[in-house]
């Protein structure tokens, strides 16, 4: 292609075939002599660069001068840089190995789906020790204006986990800061009255669906928790000793094992044995949900829409033991496998009223005495 100069001196232009239009555009180049060198460069086109002379030569400028890189300098430091970032272990990267080494569960997906919706776009691109403060309180501050404080606390946590899975595989530093939690008072404890209990017994006698029906009772007979029974498998059962061994990822890290009461045992047993895991579905898989199962079971039962049947059996179990007045808090901790004894006080106001009501009792007895006492020497007297 034929060469042509320009008005400013190392600079020169040859026509080629336009990109994206009809006709011809210039193609401009610089010409220049930098550490011994002769160097000519590619300045960039006509229009799908938008470049003219002017901007050729100061091009030119900056390139003798070193204030700019070369066209192919800076590709090569595009790749490094983008080399450099695939070995980066940030938050993103982070995310998808942990969610790799999960097993499918409905807590993988809701993690999956707080990361997408909250976390991804703000920090997702980020390295944790790129994570300042100043990062994780906007991110904080803003999500308590559009969710509940509970939502944004399980955020937080994912965050907090994410980097603590990526420190303790060493795969990248830490943060230099506490992530603040937001407050949140979660003491709701559900339960049912004594006509509730007895129409949801009803119900799970009405059912065909034994997998449901059967897993409400271990909730019920047991205490044990929705995650617990989803993963309970018949070698976990120990019918000899009357046990049931809570050992697959329990909650606390823990293993531990819980007394199984006659009720237990006997809906165990009848239970039909098709698989490793004691409940399962039709295609022979553990339960990751069950809401669409027991949702009728509870409906026919005219239980209350907010009650969490699995979750609310646990506290069924939990508030019956405490209220009867027959069981301590120590006792009812193990029961629990609650890992502090704080977690199990938010059922000690239950104790507390059947010890009030034994107390009363007391005083009225003894009142009742005392005033059969005053007949009876008023009697004496006359």
């Amino acid at each position: 292609m034929k060469r042509t100069k320009t008005e400013y001196p190392g600079v020169f232009y040859r026509e080629a075939i336009r990109i994206g239009g009809k006709g011809k555009e210039k193609v401009y180049y610089i010409v220049f002599k930098k550490d011994g060198k002769v160097l000519e460069e590619k300045a960039g086109r006509q229009y799908a660069d938008d470049m003219t002379a002017a901007k050729a030569a100061r091009i030119r400028a900056d390139r003798i001068e070193g204030r700019r890189e070369s066209r192919k300098e800076k590709r090569e430091s595009e790749k490094a840089k983008k080399m450099g970032e695939a070995g980066k272990w940030t938050l993103s990267r982070l995310h998808d190995e942990y969610e790799a080494q999960r097993a499918p569960s409905k807590g993988k997906q809701v993690d999956s789906g707080f990361f997408q919706k909250h976390l991804s776009s703000s920090l997702g691109h980020k390295e944790p020790n790129e994570i300042i403060r100043l990062d994780v309180d906007r991110l904080r501050i803003g999500l308590l204006r559009k969710l509940k404080p509970q939502t944004v606390k399980h955020v937080m946590g994912l965050l907090r986990r994410l980097i603590n899975f990526g420190v303790n595989r060493q795969l990248c530093s830490g943060i230099g800061f506490k992530i603040d939690m937001p407050h949140v008072d979660n003491q709701k404890t559900e339960d049912l009255t004594l006509d509730q209990l007895k129409h949801l017994v009803k119900a799970m006698d009405e059912s065909k669906d034994i997998e449901a029906v059967n897993m409400l009772r271990m909730a019920l007979f047991t205490g044990m928790r929705r995650g617990e029974l989803f993963k309970l498998q018949w070698d976990d059962i120990d019918f000899d000793r009357g046990f049931i061994n809570i050992r697959h990822d329990p909650k606390g890290g823990i293993s531990q094992k819980i007394p199984m009461n006659d009720q237990a045992c006997d809906v165990l047993k009848k239970h039909p044995r098709t698989a490793d895991h004691v409940f399962v579905t039709s295609n022979g898989k553990p339960f990751v949900d069950i809401c669409r199962r027991v949702n009728p079971i509870k409906a026919a039962a005219g239980l209350p829409s907010d009650f969490r049947p699995l979750h609310g059996l646990r506290h069924t179990f939990a508030s019956i033991l405490a209220s009867s007045g027959q069981v301590d808090m120590y006792t009812l901790q193990k029961l629990l496998t609650h890992k502090s004894p704080l977690t199990t006080q938010r059922y000690a106001h239950l104790r507390d009223e059947t010890l009030i009501k034994a107390s009363t009792l007391a005083g009225k007895i003894i009142e009742r005495a005392g005033k059969a006492t005053d007949r009876e020497n008023e009697t004496a007297t006359a």
